[in-house]
């Protein structure tokens, strides 16, 4: 297996690129519009061919690059199946195993940050990896305040699906905002201070509930671009426009 973990600053948000080193394909998790031209150069210096990109929700907080890699490169656009958008060439749900040659990726349905979520899980002989998108993330989670987000909801998904998983599985989450990169579920059940150390879920939603945190900058526009498999609205604000006028040529 290929892999390279990306990161956009601006969004904190982590890209991860998979690849088959047998038929040289590959997919792009939760792709950032922002950065599509690093994206294409990292896939052309290793060689691949994009097939695929994959996200584990509609984000609020950056614009996808799904859109713009589907013209440039021909790629098909993947998304929960549940959400049955009319942008999207693949609906991925757990049970479903989705390929990338010889790459296998199981999604989870993680509700709670949003009520789509998905995770999606890759187990090799040697090791299992985890893309938790905004549901768990590296010692915190994702917030429950919006997209019809529920703390309840969160609390299930990480315990039942995510902490469920081989302590030794290596999380790999969609943000980071302190220049972390990788954890494992071990980690996130003994040190997670929202979910780990055997917090229940009464005491865990009142958290949630209680953090009053500010409106996302960029979801007015963020989300209905994202329905849109990241096709930019006509109220982007001017200081994010860039990414919306760079050429779809080259």
């Amino acid at each position: 297996m290929i892999f390279k973990q990306l990161l956009e600053a601006d969004s904190s948000t982590y890209t991860y690129l998979i690849g088959c080193e047998d038929t040289r394909q590959a997919i792009l998790i939760d792709p950032v519009l922002d950065t599509v031209e690093r994206d294409l150069q990292v896939l052309k210096d290793l060689g691949l061919t994009l097939t695929a990109t994959l996200e584990t929700h509609v984000h609020a907080d950056h614009l996808t690059s799904a859109k713009r890699l589907k013209g440039r490169t021909g790629c098909k656009t993947a998304y929960p199946k549940m959400l049955g958008l009319p942008c999207q060439d693949i609906g991925v749900q757990e049970g479903e195993t989705f390929a990338v040659g010889s790459v296998s990726l199981h999604p989870l349905f993680t509700p709670g940050h949003t009520d789509h979520h998905h995770a999606y899980l890759i187990d090799t002989p040697i090791q299992k990896f985890v893309f938790t998108g905004d549901a768990l993330l590296i010692e915190a989670c994702g917030r429950t305040d919006f997209q019809s987000g529920s703390a309840g909801d969160l609390y299930n998904s990480i315990h039942n699906k995510l902490f469920s998983l081989p302590d030794e599985t290596l999380v790999y989450p969609g943000h980071d905002y302190e220049h972390r990169f990788v954890s494992s579920i071990a980690q996130e059940k003994a040190r997670n201070p929202r979910l780990g150390g055997g917090r229940g879920k009464e005491d865990f939603v009142a958290l949630m509930d209680g953090l009053d945190l500010p409106y996302p900058r960029k979801i007015d526009f963020a989300v209905p671009g994202n329905e849109a498999c990241g096709e930019c609205p006509a109220d982007v604000p001017e200081q994010f426009r860039g990414p919306c006028a760079a050429s779809d040529q080259g």
